[in-house]
C-alpha cells in the first residue's frame, strides 16, 4: 500500500514538472516555426461550414449592421480613399490610367466617354483583398486549393461573394496619435500591446465583427517628405492572435497593414497571409485616413459606420474601393 501511494506522489509531482517545464505558446510572432503553427491555432477553416467562401465576414450579422447603423448621430460622411495616383512614383509602379474617349466638342457628340485602366494590387491604389489573394502550402482560405486560381480568374473565394456590399462597425487606431507623433516612420512596428493601450485611451473595444482601420500616418509623411518604397509602417505578424481573438471581420490601414519589412526570418507579409487564408478576414489597404483621422479628433469618436461596395467581378482576387465612413 505504502508503495502504491509513493508511486502516485511521484507521478504527479513528474507531471507537475513536466507542465511546468512545456513552453507556453509566445505572444510574440518571432519565426517561421511559430508563423506555421499559428496558421493552425488561428484558423477558421471549417467554423462555418466546408464550402464557406465569406470567412469572418459571417460574423457581420444583421445585428451587427443595425449596431452599425445607430452610431450614426451627425450624418457626416467621409471617404477613407486615396485620390487615383496617375503618376508613377516610388510607391506607384502602376498609375491608374485614365483615357478619353471622346470630348463630345470636336465630333459633334452630345456626351463625353473615357477609360480607366488601373492594376490595384500594390501601395499606391485603395483595395480591397478578397480571400483568393493569397495562399499558404498550396492552400487558400477554407481549404480551398490554389488551383481554383486560374489564367480566367479565381473560382473560389473571388470578389464577386461581395456584391452585395460591406457595412459594419468599424474603429479606427490613429497610433500617431497614441504616440504623440505626426506618423510613424516606415518600418515601425505596432505591436498588440500598442492596441491595447489605443483602446484604452479612446475608450473603444473591439467585438466580433468589427472592422479595425489602422492609421500609420503614411499619407501626411508622403505630403512631408515625398514618395518612398521599400519600408512601410504596420501591424507586426504578433498582431494576429489579437485580431482572432477579438474576432475581427476585415483589417485595414493606410498602407499594407502589415510593417514591412515584417522583422521575422523567412515570413513575408504575415498579417495579409494569416488574416486572409487562416482567419477568412479581408484586408483593405492603402486607404487615405488623414480625414477621418479629423473627423474623429474633432468629435472625440473612434468608431463609426463603414460602407463599402467592391466591384462585382467574376473572378477578381480584390478591388478598387471607396470606402465611406458615416458618423
Amino acid at each position: 500500500m505504502k508503495r502504491h501511494l509513493f508511486l502516485v506522489v511521484l507521478t504527479a509531482i513528474c507531471a507537475a514538472t513536466s507542465g511546468a517545464q512545456s513552453p507556453a505558446t509566445p505572444n510574440r510572432l518571432q519565426n517561421r516555426q511559430d508563423f506555421d503553427r499559428w496558421m493552425t491555432e488561428l484558423s477558421n477553416w471549417g467554423r462555418w461550414g466546408q464550402d464557406d467562401q465569406l470567412g469572418a465576414l459571417n460574423l457581420v450579422t444583421p445585428a451587427k449592421r443595425k449596431q452599425a447603423l445607430a452610431l450614426v448621430r451627425d450624418g457626416v460622411s467621409v471617404s477613407l480613399s486615396r485620390q487615383a495616383e496617375k503618376e508613377r512614383a516610388a510607391d506607384n509602379g502602376s498609375p491608374f490610367q485614365h483615357s478619353m474617349d471622346s470630348t463630345g466638342i470636336n465630333n459633334g457628340g452630345f456626351a463625353c466617354s473615357d477609360t480607366y485602366k488601373v492594376s490595384y494590387h500594390g501601395m499606391a491604389h485603395t483595395h480591397l483583398d478578397s480571400l483568393c489573394h493569397m495562399f499558404h502550402q498550396g492552400k487558400m482560405y477554407n481549404g480551398f486549393a490554389q488551383t481554383n486560381v486560374t489564367a480566367q480568374g479565381a473560382l473560389k473565394l473571388g470578389v464577386l461573394n461581395l456584391k452585395n456590399g460591406i457595412l459594419s462597425r468599424a474603429v479606427l487606431f490613429d497610433i500617431p496619435l497614441l504616440k504623440g507623433v505626426e506618423f510613424l516612420e516606415p518600418g515601425t512596428p505596432i505591436y498588440p500591446e500598442d492596441l491595447d493601450a489605443w483602446e484604452k485611451k479612446a475608450g473603444v473595444k473591439v467585438s466580433a465583427g468589427d472592422i479595425i482601420i489602422i492609421r500609420t500616418g503614411r499619407w501626411a509623411r508622403r505630403a512631408s517628405v515625398g514618395p518612398w518604397g521599400g519600408k512601410y509602417a504596420g501591424l507586426h505578424g504578433s498582431c494576429a492572435r489579437w485580431l482572432k481573438e477579438r474576432d475581427v471581420a476585415i483589417i485595414g490601414s493606410d498602407a499594407a497593414s502589415d510593417v514591412i519589412p515584417s522583422g521575422i526570418n523567412d515570413v513575408s507579409e504575415p498579417i495579409h497571409r494569416l488574416a486572409l487564408v487562416a482567419m477568412g478576414a479581408l484586408i483593405l489597404d492603402n486607404c487615405d485616413l488623414e480625414a477621418v483621422s479629423a473627423a474623429a479628433k474633432e468629435r472625440q469618436r473612434w468608431e463609426f459606420l463603414l460602407f463599402m461596395a467592391p466591384l462585382a467581378v467574376p473572378g477578381g482576387t480584390g478591388s478598387p474601393l471607396n470606402p465611406i465612413a458615416t458618423f
